[in-house]
């Protein structure tokens, strides 16, 4: 096991009727502004138990974040906090509203340059503090309500990048299961699969004893595959499920079982990509990736692919390379289970096309993937070439 440093800070409120108790933590002559997306908060009664439990404070409102959040439209926001003195910031949606409120947090306090600069650069290393925020989680699976990670894209030039900054844990995060209800299936699937694969990213690398982190990784992924049936269940939908699925997303991404170990992120570096140049939803991205990423490297991360097999899946063999050919098996299986491609060519996308418009944003980047740093333009490539 390496050496590590484990610090969160964030204030988890889990369980029924959290939103009301986050009054308790914003400081009692704040400014708030209310940041949210589309507005189906309001036709879900959720933007009433937001503004419930914010009776007494002075609150402003930022609408229309969209997914997989725009840099110009999160720049209005950051204007708005600048102009108006705003003390403390609350995000009410998922993963994407989250991760727009951390970069206007950040972006509000940055006066170096243009903001765009915190993403594309060093230049976040500057920073040391950021506008205080909460957040209202109204989508499981982006585990963005306890980290310190942020995503963001800039569709006037095709670029959707990240990073992370420990300005930008939430101060709290209320996590009510019962605001769930009010999402479809793909949204419930696509949040499984992706909280399923930030887990995988933290795990399918190579041995290095660390036996807390690997167990903790398995008994994650073991949980959301128990759940995700029940999960997926809309009429009447499964609170217990939906909890568990709920806690295991955040717990997932909270930097936790990453610690200490080394990690990949190419499958979610290259679905980036996929998600800037063909707008797929993120978690379906990572689906048409992650099986042929696996085959790709199955002598490299053969012993992790291996363990995940026995481990997770429960499969039994003595022939090492069917056990790595079953375990990738096993885990499209489970995602077409949830009706989740595994294909670019199940969206209509050419993967030879995907594989050079890929490849030459790696290479114009000079990106070198993997836990191995060896993951380059020709080997994205190669994988997108399989995901036929």
């Amino acid at each position: 096991m390496n050496n590590f440093s484990y610090y969160n800070p964030t204030r988890i409120l889990f369980g029924k009727d959290a939103i009301a108790k986050i009054s308790r933590y914003i400081p009692k002559d704040a400014k708030v502004l209310m940041l949210y997306g589309g507005g189906s908060i309001k036709r879900t009664g959720i933007y009433e138990q937001v503004k419930q439990a914010l009776d007494g404070f002075t609150v402003l409102e930022f609408a229309g974040i969209e997914p997989n959040p725009d840099y110009a439209t999160l720049m209005k926001a950051v204007q708005i906090v600048r102009d108006e003195k705003v003390d403390f910031l609350l995000a009410v949606g998922g993963g994407s509203v989250i991760d727009g409120t951390k970069f206007i947090a950040l972006a509000a306090a940055f006066d170096q340059g243009e903001a765009w600069d915190i993403i594309k650069t060093d230049a976040a290393r500057e920073l040391t503090q950021a506008v205080p925020f909460g957040t209202v989680l109204t989508i499981p699976g982006t585990g963005s309500e306890m980290n310190y990670n942020l995503v963001i894209s800039r569709r006037e030039t095709g670029e959707k990048l990240s990073i992370k900054h420990e300005a930008i844990f939430p101060r709290f995060s209320a996590l009510d299961p019962q605001v769930s209800y009010s999402l479809s299936a793909k949204q419930i699937r696509n949040g499984l699969v992706d909280a399923f694969m930030h887990v995988m990213e933290q795990y399918i690398t190579y041995p290095i004893g660390a036996v807390v982190q690997d167990r903790l990784s398995e008994s994650l992924m073991q949980s959301l595959i128990e759940v995700a049936p029940r999960a997926m269940r809309m009429d009447p939908p499964d609170y217990t499920a939906r909890a568990n699925f709920m806690w295991a997303a955040a717990m997932g991404l909270n930097t936790l079982v990453g610690r200490g170990v080394p990690q990949d992120w190419t499958t979610h570096m290259i679905g980036h990509e996929l998600t800037a140049l063909y707008g797929l939803a993120h978690a379906e991205s990572l689906a048409t990736v992650v099986p042929w990423l696996l085959w790709y490297k199955r002598e490299q991360k053969g012993d992790k692919i291996v363990q995940l097999g026995m481990r997770v899946f429960g499969l039994i063999s003595d022939d090492r390379e069917a056990l790595i050919e079953a375990t990738i098996d096993a885990l499209a299986a489970w995602f077409n289970s949830l009706g989740m491609p595994t294909t670019l060519t199940a969206y209509g996308i050419d993967p030879d096309e995907a594989a050079e418009a890929v490849a030459k944003r790696f290479d114009d980047r000079g990106w070198a993937l993997g836990e191995n740093a060896d993951i380059h333009g020709s080997d994205a490539a190669a994988i997108l070439r399989l995901s036929r």
